[in-house]
């Protein structure tokens, strides 16, 4: 019970009055304190004050001057994105506050929010560094993006393994995907580099596609399985930390098979599709040469 203040310069300190413990066990016990009156009796509480037990709250909080009230639930089954977006929408429309008061949201969400502002820079730099870093290797935009389309299908097999297992796309999911980015663009710099060495060796693009395939095929399932596996025991984790690492891992190793049948499938055949365009174009371009030359 604060009964006075203590003031020691510009600091004041409330002065509190505590009681034993058996004269404070019950309301009954608080009333029949005595209490001298200025003359001198000894009166009760109870005929000075209306004594009576109220449930309140045990602590009251504050935070810059401010009481705070903060309300805690854990969230299963479902990201907490939406979770808040949802329980947003719904105080919005059913709870109307009172001046003064206002809704704060933190916590994990709190965290996301600041994840997520900070993937939004760090993604586009990662992705235009790769970029910049196959144009400096091969020294041609069609190498360059050749190699840079193994990213999407990468991607969408991440997509699709968090789909298949029922995952939202968290922050660690996100951080999968750049990690994805790099295994698969390996992967496909493995095949173009090859291709590029073989190209005027090789007669036809159908020679060329089966010779790359039959060579490149353990050297992308190896560089595949030692980035799949090594994540086989996050994916299945079940411990504590198992939230962040199974998105994680889900995304690097359905990303890595679909990169890997894009790889081994489907980038030859555009590697040869280019050159087999580029060599007509050229062919056009020398016959309509070779004319003018016989017409002048």
């Amino acid at each position: 019970m604060r009964v006075s203040d203590i003031v020691e310069d510009q600091l004041r300190f409330p002065l509190v009055v505590r009681l034993p413990q058996v004269r404070r066990n019950s309301p009954e016990a608080i009333a029949n304190l005595m209490v001298a009156a200025p003359t001198g009796e000894q009166l009760p509480l109870s005929l000075l004050a209306s004594i009576e037990e109220v449930r309140g709250p045990k602590l009251i909080s504050s935070e810059w001057g401010k009481r705070r009230i903060a309300i805690q639930c854990n969230v299963r089954g479902r990201d907490i994105g939406s979770f808040v977006a949802e329980a947003q929408q719904a105080i919005e429309r059913k709870l109307v506050l009172p001046d003064g008061f206002r809704i704060e949201w933190g916590g994990q969400f709190e965290n996301m929010i600041r994840a997520q502002r900070r993937l939004m820079i760090v993604v586009p730099i990662a992705l235009a560094m790769i970029l910049a870093l196959l144009f400096v290797t091969y020294r041609s935009i069609t190498d360059t993006l050749l190699v840079f389309a193994s990213v999407p299908f990468a991607c969408a097999g991440g997509i699709f393994g968090l789909w298949f297992r029922e995952m939202p796309i968290s922050i660690s999911a996100a951080v999968g995907f750049i990690t994805l980015s790099g295994v698969s663009v390996l992967n496909s710099m493995l095949v173009v580099s090859y291709l590029r060495s073989i190209q005027h060796e090789v007669p036809s693009p159908s020679a060329l596609i089966q010779q790359v395939w039959l060579t490149s095929l353990r050297t992308v399932m190896m560089t595949a399985l030692v980035a799949s596996v090594g994540f086989i025991p996050m994916a299945i984790s079940m411990g504590s930390g198992a939230e962040v690492q199974r998105p994680l891992a889900t995304v690097v190793i359905s990303g890595v098979i679909a990169s890997c049948g894009m790889t081994l499938l489907l980038l030859p055949a555009l590697y040869s599709l280019v050159l087999t365009n580029s060599k007509k174009r050229i062919d056009g371009d020398f016959r309509a040469k070779s004319l003018i030359h016989s017409h002048g």
